[in-house]
């Protein structure tokens, strides 16, 4: 008898997030789905793992009639201890999201969702992080959740290549204004933070992180930004391997 692929889908909203029901729900229709997911929500940990204190699971929650498991850990810890303690063998695909924000551009460094797609893909797992320009809690998740189904046929079929997983992106749009999907390469920019100080009625001071997004090239139309400002779904590439090559070239020349 052949097994149905074995799809683990993750995400780093909470496994209550409607965007990882949706997202268990399409991936329903290509195979066995469990999803392990934090219990609270844990945007912005980026690679974090839980060192300090044990982590508990939840079994037995369902997420659109699929078995889940709600992680007091993080999005990495949750691929960590679905690989290790839950699943029954390695599965064929991994699937973080659906994330209500962008995680586009160097947001993907911060990102728990990106987080737990690289995570798979360092254990040799084709996986793909998806998220939607949108925090709201009721979010349309249409256009990924469409194209979704597409990706998942493709990725099963032909895999993806070695060391490397998908950061998928799409803008709030309706359908009719959407242009299709892009491959893009990753927008160089940067987060310019504040802290916004405050004082807690102890008279204490105490601070909370604002800020805003600086694309340093908004006219390059090969970008993961460019491409969602323009209402297309942006698919960037993404290697865990952070070699820069070229600077290992000329470091090389360096007489030490």
């Amino acid at each position: 008898m052949i097994k149905k692929p074995l799809i683990l889908v993750c995400n780093d909203d909470g496994y209550r997030a409607r965007g990882v029901m949706e997202l268990a729900q399409v991936a329903g229709e290509f195979g066995d789905v469990v999803v392990v997911a934090p219990v609270n929500g844990q945007s912005g940990m980026s690679h974090a793992v839980t060192l300090n204190q044990p982590i508990r699971l939840k079994s037995g929650e369902m997420c659109n009639g699929k078995p889940a498991y709600a992680c007091s850990g993080t999005p990495a810890d949750c691929v960590k201890i679905a690989l290790n303690q839950i699943l029954d063998r390695k599965p064929d695909l991994v699937l973080s999201g659906i994330n209500h924000g962008s995680n586009a551009s160097v947001s993907l460094f911060y990102s728990g969702t990106v987080a737990a797609a690289i995570e798979a893909c360092m254990n040799g797992i084709p996986a793909i992080a998806f998220s939607v320009d949108d925090h709201s809690a009721d979010a349309d998740f249409t256009l990924a959740v469409k194209s979704a189904g597409t990706i998942i046929k493709r990725i099963l079929e032909s895999g993806l290549p070695t060391g490397t997983c998908l950061n998928i992106n799409f803008p709030k749009i309706t359908e009719e204004q959407f242009r299709g999907m892009k491959v893009c390469r990753q927008t160089i920019g940067v987060w310019k933070e504040e802290f916004e100080r405050r004082v807690d009625p102890q008279g204490h001071d105490y601070f909370w992180l604002t800020g805003e997004f600086s694309n340093d090239e908004p006219l390059a139309e090969d970008t993961d930004e460019w491409a969602l400002s323009h209402n297309y779904g942006a698919i960037v590439p993404v290697s865990i391997d952070f070699t820069d090559y070229p600077a290992l070239e000329a470091l090389k020349l360096w007489a030490l």
